[in-house]
């Protein structure tokens, strides 16, 4: 009984067999990847060359679809052209003698693949874009206002000078000094105090132990440890007008006074910027009135105008902080020092009733002892 072998086209054969190579040798392909990133050229055999550029005889057609094989980034030795398959891929296998259609490639996965590949792309590209200008931007003002700056350091260059305003802000930096010397001045007596109401407090225990224990000098004892509890108790009533003199200052030095120069310091890199496009405005105005120059002027006026509108917005702000700010001072002022003054001469005076009172009137309210100490149970 002999077996029939069908017929097998030796063309279709040989293209079937170059194309399980192909595909095989592609898939097992490794790239390796130097230290700095890049790919070195493939190790291939002579034969794998020669089947490949069997397949690729003139190059990728961009006018056709085509299959990339790999994925580390499109070279053109994986590129296979399919511009001739018309319909399904089929690959003829001996062994079933059948033809098996090859699925998962066509003009439709290509399309929508390169579409969602430009859509990212112009994306990436927009950003980028995007970054480079606002960089440029940014370089173009600081080149600008640091020329500013030295043109008006050495005597070269014109800047604009409101002396009124100038004349305010100059008091106003010098009363922030001063009030900051007040502020760690009365910082120092606090602690200065409080280790002295500390010292007395100790003292007084100590005069009160003896006074139990050395019956020859009970009473003795007894009146100092009277005399130091009392005093002890009054400078802690000091020291809480004290520490409200001092919050109070604090807040109007580092945060009122603070708030009124940051919105000074914009004022004044506003005020550079626009000397910075006066200046270049008016070299341009200077110069040839050409269509290139002309233009060029046309631009420097609206970035003057940007600059000067904004310019005027701040200097407005400028004075109604500073105007605000001398206002809230005098009456901050008005109040502490009134406190300072009343509960320094009421402990000195020995007037403990009225060095009591003067907290009532000024609204300060003491700790109780302890208070500081956590509880019981946040020990736990």
């Amino acid at each position: 009984m002999s077996t029939s072998v069908p017929h097998i086209h030796p063309q279709e054969k040989t293209e079937c067999s170059m194309t399980d190579s192909v595909m095989s040798k592609a898939a097992t392909m490794e790239i390796p990847i130097n230290s700095n990133g890049g790919t070195r050229a493939l190790a291939e055999d002579d034969s794998l060359e020669q089947d490949l550029q069997q397949v690729m005889v003139s190059g990728p057609n961009l006018n056709e679809t085509s299959i990339v094989s790999g994925g580390y980034g499109g070279t053109a030795e994986g590129i296979i052209p399919t511009g001739s398959i018309k319909g399904p891929a089929v690959c003829f296998n001996p062994e079933f003698n059948k033809r098996i259609p090859v699925t998962g490639f066509g003009p439709n996965m290509h399309h929508s693949t390169s579409s969602s590949s430009m859509t990212a792309e112009e994306a990436t590209r927009g950003v980028a874009v995007e970054k480079y200008e606002a960089m440029k931007k940014w370089g173009l003002n600081t080149y600008k206002c640091t020329k500013q700056m030295i043109s008006e350091r050495f005597g070269r260059g014109s800047r604009t000078v409101d002396l009124e305003l100038e004349a305010q802000i100059e008091v106003l930096r010098d009363t922030k000094r001063k009030y900051e010397s007040v502020l760690r001045l009365a910082k120092a007596l606090t602690n200065h105090f409080y280790n002295m109401v500390q010292t007395q407090h100790a003292l007084g225990d100590t005069f009160a132990d003896l006074s139990q224990k050395s019956p020859e000098l009970r009473d003795e004892f007894g009146y100092n440890a009277e005399t130091q509890k009392l005093l002890c108790k009054n400078g802690e009533t000091l020291l809480g007008a004290i520490n409200f003199f001092v919050s109070s200052i604090n807040t109007l030095v580092n945060k009122t006074m603070e708030d009124t120069l940051m919105t000074i310091r914009m004022y004044e890199n506003a005020r550079l910027e626009f000397d910075a496009y006066r200046s270049d405005l008016e070299e341009l105005s200077m110069g040839p009135r050409d269509a290139v120059t002309m233009a060029r002027i046309e631009g420097a006026q609206e970035q003057y105008q940007v600059h000067k509108e904004k310019y005027e917005r701040l200097r407005s702000d400028v004075t109604i902080k500073l105007k605000f700010l001398e206002e809230n001072k005098v009456k901050v002022m008005h109040k502490q020092l009134l406190l300072f003054h009343n509960a320094i001469s009421a402990y000195f005076a020995g007037n403990q009733q009225q060095l009591e009172q003067t907290l009532k009137q000024f609204n300060i309210k003491l700790r109780p002892p302890g208070a500081d100490k956590p509880s019981w149970l946040e020990e736990q």
